[in-house]
């Protein structure tokens, strides 16, 4: 463990904390970490790739865990689809295995920089929630280290407590250190997309709700800047996996050289330096330009195919675009809200955002459905994803904009995702979870971790 502080912020840049540095290569280190946390009076926080916008694995003064050596795949059964990896595998790791074999990960993030632990602490959804659930669904098993030193197998019918409290469980009940998982046959490295407008919310949250039988991923992106009757405004992408057949020639298509993001524009410019040309217009005149362009492009409906990175990983296009964002970095706000009060709610919150001159620049929604999980975030109903940007001047008043935002989601029935939001309160946490799951979620943080030494930044802000 490095015995000086090391600096560490969130995925958006917007939060910081310094912390010692321990990178563990096994779970035997992993408890090492433990005992030494103890003799110190010190906590634990593991961390994977950082890719959290908030501050799940940040924990100030204390010990973070950072598992990216712990980062093979140890078994890969190309005939069953199912495949054993070590927490910090990330997700490009994983499709880069086992894409070539016909095989896709059953759920994904919009980034492929995330690992696997980190996956599974925030039980990630993708753009097919409605069809697939969310990435726990999929773990055939786990095995985790607690506290105490003791090492756990979990499944569905194993230790099914744990199993469904530690998938979610935001890394505070112990750390995962193998995850063996199901993955998706394919039959093509290609997907058929459908894109077309939409004029405001309602036909956006219309277009989700229709779309999402008809096909296997549907997500929407939304113009935050639009108001009106244009109000939450933007595009659908609609995707379904080809049948076996359809794609003349998937042996190439599912090579890897052929679904790899390019790293240059045009063969030429490098990608990574887009985000110095992006930031001039990462303002409200220049988001209000790019969104309305964009629309504008969007208004003829297209059919075309795509590969699976390209569709699924749209963070990653622009490396290193949350930088675009500036010094103060961005706060991404997300609320889950049931099909019914979807509409009213974000309407309300919208108008909010355009009252305050804090209007997001970039929105995602999704559609979802419930899942047996205890810290779930899921509803039968659409998610909203916001990125704000953050300045030294308008940071007091998002903070209080945000809360108002938790205000309005749990006056509609929503929930929260903690890979995300950064300003909810420990009281608006237990509204949303209710009595009854904190307190189940707090007799097995007693049992698995009897001294209190798993904490982090998240976990003491949301829990108290």
């Amino acid at each position: 463990m490095q015995k000086t502080f090391t600096q560490f912020d969130n995925f958006g840049h917007s939060l910081k904390a310094a912390s010692y540095l321990s990178q563990p290569k096994s779970a035997e280190d992993i408890y090492s970490a433990f005992k030494l946390a103890k003799k110190m009076g010190l906590t634990v926080t593991a961390r994977g790739a950082g890719r959290s916008y908030n501050d799940a694995s940040l924990n100030g003064g204390g010990i973070v865990l950072e598992l990216s050596a712990m980062n093979q795949i140890t078994k890969w059964d190309q005939a069953k689809g199912q495949v054993r990896c070590e927490p910090g595998v990330t997700l490009e790791q994983l499709w880069k295995k086992v894409e070539p074999d016909g095989w896709w990960p059953p759920v994904v993030s919009g980034t492929m920089k995330t690992t696997l632990g980190g996956c599974l602490a925030a039980n990630i959804h993708g753009k097919n929630n409605f069809k697939m659930g969310t990435i726990g669904e999929h773990v055939i098993e786990f095995t985790a280290i607690l506290p105490t030193g003791a090492e756990m197998t979990c499944s569905p019918k194993k230790n099914a407590d744990l199993f469904y409290a530690m998938i979610g469980g935001l890394g505070m009940l112990g750390i995962f250190t193998s995850i063996t998982l199901q993955m998706k046959r394919i039959h093509s490295g290609l997907l058929a997309v459908d894109a077309w407008p939409v004029q405001n919310l309602r036909r956006q949250l219309f277009s989700l709700l229709d779309g999402a039988p008809k096909y296997d991923y549907i997500v929407g992106w939304m113009d935050g800047i639009a108001g009106g009757y244009a109000l939450g405004r933007g595009q659908i992408h609609a995707a379904r996996y080809l049948h076996e057949g359809e794609d003349k020639n998937p042996q190439e298509t599912m090579k890897i050289q052929n679904q790899i993001l390019p790293p240059r524009i045009i063969g030429v410019f490098p990608k990574g330096l887009l985000h110095y040309f992006i930031s001039p217009f990462t303002n409200n005149l220049g988001t209000w330009g790019i969104n309305t362009a964009k629309y504008i492009a969007s208004l003829r409906k297209h059919t075309f195919r795509q590969s699976h990175a390209a569709f699924h990983f749209l963070l990653d296009y622009v490396p290193n675009w949350e930088l675009s964002y500036g010094r103060g970095g961005l706060i991404q706000y997300q609320s889950f809200l049931p099909k019914e009060t979807a509409e009213s709610a974000w309407t309300e919150m919208l108008k909010l955002s355009h009252q305050n001159r804090l209007p997001f620049y970039l929105g995602v929604t999704k559609r979802h459905r419930p899942d047996q999980f205890l810290l779930t975030h899921a509803v039968d109903g659409f998610s909203l994803a916001m990125d704000f940007r953050v300045s030294e001047g308008s940071r007091a008043k998002l903070s209080v904009m945000l809360q108002e935002f938790d205000r309005i989601v749990l006056a509609n029935g929503g929930r929260f995702y903690f890979a995300k939001n950064s300003e909810t309160s420990a009281e608006t946490t237990l509204a949303f979870y209710g009595k009854e799951t904190v307190a189940k979620f707090g007799k097995l943080k007693k049992r698995c971790d009897p001294n209190g030494l798993l904490e982090s930044d998240l976990f003491r802000r949301i829990f108290g």
